[in-house]
């Protein structure tokens, strides 16, 4: 069964540094490479889905630069439906990463995407409409998040969040969504002055290298990481929830729909970049089965 999956979220340049050491408040270092790569939570999720053999579509903005051509360009190329990504004046979103030691940090300025209003989204409801899931983070108006949440839940289409970056959320919204694929950092700020076991039943809490968690009849259960070489962990979380959806809609299991996120994870984490070192679905079905 062919997965059918809308992304309502964010398209940005990513703008790379690669570092040795990251500098303390007023120091310069000479970096040992710099990249441009298309990125944005929103659209990551959607590359990641579209190579694993999902339909996807992205609902969208980006705005009327140069980045915003290559932008759609690059989502076009992926086989991605982009008939719901509007071209808005004004900057594309960017997001500045410094990666250092296997690790990175990251500023965003959303641009473009501030513009993806509740009424944007209304325009869009058709693409969430006949969809398997929709796929929402936290790169655009959280208000945009709540009616793409409300649309879905009116068609009988099935929510997964990934709250990033973390922002308070309401109860309403939280109650509409099916899963949450937090870390452990967010889950501590999505539970603080709630209801800990309502949240619970509804979260997968990636761990990086130490995997991944979930409750089930009110029991912890792990599911190991991947053992690979890590270049650079940018977009391995959005990697982990463009497979992740694809695997439920496909039909997979939560535990198996797990362990195919992890694995697409891992292998992300294995080149440069958010998008260049997202798999193919062969490649992740391999790691899994090598496990």
């Amino acid at each position: 069964m062919k997965a059918k999956i809308t992304v309502v979220g964010s398209i940005n340049m990513d703008l790379v540094t690669i570092s040795n050491k990251v500098p303390k408040m007023g120091e310069t270092l000479l970096g040992q490479d710099f990249l441009s790569n298309p990125g944005g939570k929103g659209a990551n999720q959607a590359v990641a889905a579209a190579r694993l053999g999902a339909d996807v579509k992205m609902v969208g903005a980006v705005g009327n630069d140069t980045f915003g051509k290559d932008l759609l360009r690059t989502l076009e190329k992926e086989k991605i439906d982009v008939s719901a990504v509007e071209e808005v004046d004004g900057a594309s979103g960017t997001a500045t990463i410094l990666v250092s030691q296997g690790d990175n940090s990251i500023i965003v300025v959303p641009g473009a995407n501030e513009q993806v209003t509740p009424d944007f989204v209304e325009r869009h409801k058709d693409a969430i409409k006949d969809s398997d899931y929709v796929l929402l983070q936290l790169e655009i108006p959280v208000e945009s998040v709540e009616k793409a949440v409300q649309i879905a839940k009116e068609n009988d289409v099935k929510v997964i969040l990934n709250p990033a970056p973390i922002q308070k959320l309401s109860d309403a919204l939280l109650a509409n969504v099916d899963y949450l694929t937090p870390n452990e950092h967010e889950l501590e700020l999505l539970v603080e002055g709630r209801d800990k076991k309502a949240i619970l039943e509804k979260v997968i809490v990636t761990k990086g290298s130490e995997g991944l968690i979930y409750y089930e009849d009110g029991q912890e259960v792990s599911v190991p990481a991947f053992s690979v070489e890590v270049k650079d962990t940018t977009g391995a979380g959005d990697t982990f929830n463009g497979a992740f959806a694809t695997a439920l809609s496909e039909g997979k299991s939560l535990k198996e729909a797990c362990l195919f996120g992890n694995a697409a994870g891992a292998l992300s984490t294995t080149k440069l970049g958010a998008q260049a070192g997202m798999p193919k679905k062969e490649a992740v079905q391999n790691l899994v089965e090598k496990e």
